[in-house]
């Protein structure tokens, strides 16, 4: 089921969002080489906290942390250790999320320690531009395939594959609410947009082919099948009459 988010849940939701977005440049910030994945998940965790909020990853599922920090070719759900240590060059995707009173924010950014390759930094660049077409295409009246047809045609003009075992969904006092957010579909087709909707948007690209696999160990960790790059981002997105709403930032 749906659910549409009154007022004033919408700012109960901007106020979760905007811990999230401040969560999440903390662990950006934290990334260097050298750094530890834990050092950039407790760099997060102490900005949730310290807004009397919640991590909504931590626990979720037995998730034991409060970021997932995915580095290189690990696409999504990296389980961030004290002795994975990141070198130059690596990109590194955070992906946060806070509960506030009672609604979450999620978001995720990918960013590069140090200096990455020219087609590192052409993935991450596209990547957060097929983010920024899909908030575009999240009018109301708009369908959900005008979301994930805005991602699919950027990426794939630029040769790049598109993730669809893993997709955004809908957002507000659960992290996962129905619907599915594919980054792929067909123009015009899908669930019809309507305002008081929210959104988790988030593409995640893959520098060759769609195909990902999940690590046998840790249960968690998605990688590309390619064993190349991915790059990941997100926002949390409400639908308005007035248009699409970036609910994490400030």
């Amino acid at each position: 089921m749906i659910v549409l988010k009154t007022s004033r849940e919408l700012e109960l939701m901007r106020e979760a969002g905007r811990i999230s977005h401040l969560a999440l440049m903390a662990g950006v910030k934290a990334v260097r080489p050298g750094a530890t994945t834990m050092d950039i998940n407790r760099a997060v965790h102490d900005v949730i906290l310290s807004f009397g909020a919640t991590p909504s990853f931590l626990g979720y599922g037995g998730f034991p942390a409060a970021a997932c920090v995915s580095v290189n070719e690990e696409v999504i759900h990296g389980i961030p250790s004290k002795h994975r240590k990141i070198r130059e060059g690596d990109i590194v995707s955070i992906d946060t999320g806070a509960i506030y009173k009672g609604f979450h924010g999620d978001n995720a950014f990918t960013v590069a320690a140090g200096t990455a390759s020219d087609q590192c930094r052409e993935l991450m660049e596209v990547t957060q531009h097929c983010l920024e077409l899909a908030i575009r295409a999240a009018q109301p009246g708009n369908r959900l395939g005008d979301i994930g047809s805005a991602v699919e045609q950027y990426a794939r003009s630029h040769g790049f594959g598109v993730v669809q075992e893993y997709v955004g969904h809908g957002i507000g006092t659960e992290m996962h609410q129905e619907p599915e957010v594919p980054n792929f579909g067909k123009a015009g087709h899908g669930l019809r947009l309507r305002p008081g909707m929210t959104l988790a948007i988030e593409p995640m690209i893959n520098m060759k082919g769609d195909g990902v696999c999940q690590d046998k160990k840790d249960g968690w960790t998605i990688r590309t099948a390619s064993g190349l790059p991915s790059a990941h981002f997100e926002n949390t997105v409400a639908i308005t009459e007035n248009g699409p709403v970036i609910l994490t930032r400030p």
